[in-house]
C-alpha cells in the first residue's frame, strides 16, 4: 500500500511538473508563431513611425528597458539582499517582524497602487516624468521579493558553517558576508533573477512615471518608453502592423530575460560550481 500511494504521489508531483514546463513551452511557442516573421535589423535600431505607417522598429524601447530595469536593479538588489541577510541572520526581534510584515504586505500590493504612490511624491513634485522616478517605482517593487527570498535561501545554509568560521575568529558580519551569502549565492542569484523578470515586464507603474516616449532618449530625467509600454500602445491601438509589432517586442522581451538568467546561471557555476 505503501509503494502504491508513494507512486501516485510521484506521478501527480510529475504531472504538475510537467503543466508547469508546457505552459511556458505553449507561451513561448505562441511568442516565436506570432513575432518571429517581424524580427529584423530595422525592428532593432529603427524607432517607431507614425501611426498608420509600417515599418519602424523599437530601439527606443529597448534602450529605455535596460536603462530603467538597470537603475531599478541598481537600487533594488542591495537593498533587497541586505534586508535578506539581515532578516535571516539578525531578524528574531521585533525590527526583524516588522521588516518581514511590511515585506509580505508590499508582495501582495497592486503594482499600480505603487505607480500612484511614485507618482504623488516623485512625480507631481517636480512637475514631470521621469524614467528615473520609473525606476524607483520598479526598485519598490522588487525589494520585498529579493528579501524574503534571500532570508529563505540564507536560512538553509547550515548552522556548522557559522558556527566553523565563529571558531576560526571571524566576526559574526564577515561570516554572514562571506561566508553564508557566499553559499547561498545560486538561490539569491535565482531571486534576484525573478524580481528583474517581474519587473521587466510591468505596464502600470510605469504608466504613471516614466510615461512613455516615441523619441529615443537616453535622459533619466525625462519619460522614457520601454518594451512594457511599447507593448501595450501596440496592442491597445487599432492597426494589424501595431499587433504584428506588439508580438515581436514581447518576443524581445521574453529573450531578454532568458539571456539574463542564462548569463547569471553561467556566471554562478562557473564561479561556484565547485562549491555546490
Amino acid at each position: 500500500m505503501r509503494h502504491v500511494t508513494s507512486g501516485l504521489m510521484t506521478a501527480l508531483v510529475a504531472l504538475m511538473a510537467f503543466t508547469a514546463v508546457l505552459a511556458l513551452v505553449l507561451i513561448l511557442g505562441d511568442l516565436i508563431a506570432k513575432g518571429a516573421s517581424s524580427l529584423d535589423w530595422n525592428f532593432f535600431v529603427q524607432n517607431p513611425v507614425p501611426a498608420g505607417e509600417t515599418g519602424g522598429g523599437v530601439a527606443n524601447a529597448i534602450v529605455g528597458t535596460v536603462v530603467i530595469v538597470g537603475i531599478a536593479a541598481l537600487i533594488g538588489l542591495p537593498v533587497g539582499i541586505g534586508a535578506g541577510l539581515y532578516l535571516a541572520e539578525y531578524g528574531s526581534g521585533r525590527l526583524g517582524f516588522l521588516v518581514r510584515f511590511v515585506a509580505d504586505v508590499l508582495n501582495g500590493t497592486p503594482s499600480i497602487v505603487v505607480g500612484i504612490f511614485a507618482w504623488t511624491w516623485l512625480v507631481k513634485p517636480v512637475g514631470g516624468f521621469s524614467a528615473l522616478a520609473g525606476s524607483v517605482a520598479l526598485a519598490i517593487l522588487m525589494i520585498p521579493m529579493i528579501a524574503r527570498t534571500t532570508e529563505e535561501m540564507v536560512r538553509l545554509v547550515p548552522h556548522s558553517l557559522r558556527e566553523a568560521a565563529l571558531a576560526l575568529g571571524y566576526p559574526r558580519w564577515r561570516t554572514s558576508l562571506r561566508v553564508v551569502a557566499r553559499t547561498a549565492l545560486s538561490g539569491i542569484a535565482t531571486g534576484c533573477l525573478v524580481g528583474v523578470a517581474r519587473i521587466a515586464g510591468e505596464t502600470a507603474p510605469l504608466l504613471f512615471t516614466a510615461l512613455g516616449n516615441l523619441n529615443f532618449s537616453t535622459s533619466v530625467l525625462q519619460p522614457m518608453q520601454t518594451l512594457s509600454l511599447q507593448i501595450y500602445v501596440y496592442a491597445t491601438g487599432p492597426f494589424d502592423e501595431w499587433h504584428r509589432l506588439a508580438w515581436a517586442a514581447a518576443l524581445v522581451l521574453m529573450g531578454m530575460v532568458l539571456v539574463l538568467a542564462v548569463v547569471a546561471r553561467w556566471v554562478t557555476r562557473q564561479r561556484y560550481g565547485s562549491a555546490r
